[in-house]
């Protein structure tokens, strides 16, 4: 099988999220770190326009966003189980509490308290990428995000709370990569505003098992020599028909995928398979050859080509 790449950059949460779930399942991969703000000129041809990270590379088929990601490596390595107690569903949907408000809510205490220190490059890259990046909005923004991050923290606490190791019993999981990022995220980025979670000692033991974990194996790798193991690669998915695809999307047809909140970058291709959880298109590179990128379906839109875009 080839090799692991991982495009991320280290001070990525949702880099974080993957890294320990590579820990998690004591994985060796290729870490090749990418810019944190656009142009990503040895990124973007993998991607095909998706500008977020990280991303998965294996061969000549590209998984974007932590979700498909995780989806995908459980796939391939099932021992030891990103689901250790179980409640695969349950666990999934639980990222769209950690990755939305809960994260949501960790973004304005970092940019709020730090703001200031934040290059006026990033600033402009993370405005055209989510709309207004109003750091001084943020900074007002603080108190009532300080009432919000602490109740988030709450319901961890309250999972926490029969003296079980992780989330769901004595191992960890997806349940427990969900909200680690957001931890992970405000101890490293805003230390000031990390005191908040000092509040609560089972979060505070349970993030150093986390952070014990560790990363599986990286090695370093360059983005050059990830584009060539693209190039003399050819892709693994299959043509796919889903006869419960609501949209009557089939193999061939030309769509285009964006995210549905921010970072709403198009990026086009032919359906090579899709289902409730993930849509996988085929792409041409000029330099690359053939690519497949992949994308989850929960928090993404698909567009066949020509209709209107719009997120309703």
């Amino acid at each position: 099988m080839a090799e692991l790449v991982l495009h991320h950059y280290d001070a990525s949460p949702f880099s974080e999220k993957v890294r320990t779930a590579l820990g998690i399942k004591g994985l060796a991969w290729r870490d090749v770190q990418i810019p944190d703000v656009l142009p990503k000129p040895e990124y973007i041809p993998l991607t095909g326009g998706y500008r977020r990270t990280p991303s998965l590379q294996i061969g000549a088929d590209v998984w974007c966003d932590s979700a498909a990601i995780l989806a995908e490596l459980e796939r391939r390595f099932p021992e030891p189980s990103l689901y250790p107690a179980g409640d695969p569903g349950l666990a999934q949907a639980l990222g769209f509490w950690s990755d939305r408000p809960f994260f949501m809510a960790a973004v304005t205490l970092v940019f709020g308290a730090a703001g200031d220190a934040v290059s006026r490059s990033f600033i402009e890259d993370r405005s055209r990428m989510a709309g207004n990046f109003d750091v001084a909005r943020m900074r007002e923004a603080r108190p009532v995000m300080r009432e919000q991050y602490r109740a988030h923290l709450g319901f961890l606490d309250r999972q926490l709370a029969e003296g079980r190791p992780f989330v769901t019993g004595d191992a960890p999981g997806l349940a427990d990569l969900h909200p680690w990022h957001v931890i992970w995220f405000l101890r490293r980025a805003a230390p000031s505003e990390a005191r908040l979670i000092d509040g609560f000692p089972r979060i505070v033991a349970w993030g150093e098992r986390m952070a014990a974990i560790g990363h599986g194996e990286p090695e370093a790798m360059s983005a050059a020599a990830a584009l060539e193991i693209a190039r003399d690669s050819i892709p693994d998915t299959l043509p796919e028909e889903d006869p419960g695809e609501p949209g009557g999307l089939h193999p061939g047809q030309r769509v285009e995928v964006a995210p549905d909140d921010y970072g709403r970058d198009l990026v086009a291709g032919e359906v090579v398979a899709s289902s409730a959880g993930e849509i996988a298109l085929l792409r041409r590179d000029p330099e690359l050859g053939e690519i497949v990128v992949h994308f989850p379906r929960a928090g993404f839109v698909v567009y066949p080509r020509g209709e209107t875009r719009g997120h309703g």
